[in-house]
């Protein structure tokens, strides 16, 4: 990896994104770039009712991630390594999910418009997992409004991101299955990763730790 590179991290909710953007900013230093799930009004309640408030929660995401990336320019992204828990796109993976058709064709005009504004990260880490374990992750977090996301949700979300990815191919892309993997708890799964992204070139690449013996 270069000196200085934008790095997103993008994953299924309850996957680990933000702890690994977390460990690889004490790892490169740099700047995080999160994005503000808590700060969003609607979210409790689209989550106890998913048809009343998908527009609005959807609409409040895209607007506030175009926020922060619109704060990124070139000089700063020369300047110092910065690594999001999130990629740009990841707002219109939600909102094929969530919205009805006409929702989603008044989304679409609006998505379309901010996307050519926001700059392109050189690297994007796509971490899996399987649905069984992202509840048990979300249960052991204990975020309230949470609490009511069902297996079958996170499958279709799920479902959504492999597919997204499958076609992917505007940046290099490091693809991991995190199912058997824990970065915080052993450090030789991130000290392998390290290693994975600093040789990272072009293309798409699958990340098994040397410890799994896959």
């Amino acid at each position: 990896m270069e000196k200085s590179r934008y790095i997103v991290i993008e994953g299924p909710i309850g996957v680990g994104k933000t702890s690994l953007v977390n460990l690889l900013i004490e790892e490169f230093g740099g700047r995080t770039i999160l994005e503000d799930v808590e700060g969003n009004p609607f979210l409790s309640g689209f989550y106890r009712d998913r048809d009343r408030y998908a527009f609005q929660t959807q609409l409040f995401f895209l607007l506030s991630r175009y926020r922060q990336q619109s704060e990124i320019n070139q000089q700063e992204l020369f300047s110092q390594t910065t690594i999001s828990d999130y990629l740009f796109a990841k707002d219109r993976i939600f909102a094929g999910i969530t919205l009805e058709e006409n929702e989603l064709i008044l989304y679409d005009q609006v998505y379309q418009l901010l996307d050519a504004r926001v700059p392109e990260p050189d690297l994007v880490i796509y971490l899996q997992a399987e649905p069984e374990v992202l509840m048990e992750r979300i249960r052991r977090r204990g975020k309230g409004y949470e609490k009511s996301i069902s297996q079958a949700y996170l499958t279709d979300i799920i479902h959504a991101y492999n597919d997204f990815f499958f076609h992917f191919s505007e940046t290099p892309l490091l693809v991991i299955n995190t199912s058997q993997i824990d970065f915080v708890k052993r450090g030789g799964d991130f000290s392998d990763l390290v290693k994975a992204i600093k040789r990272m070139k072009k293309g798409t690449q699958y990340f098994s730790p040397m410890g799994t013996g896959e």
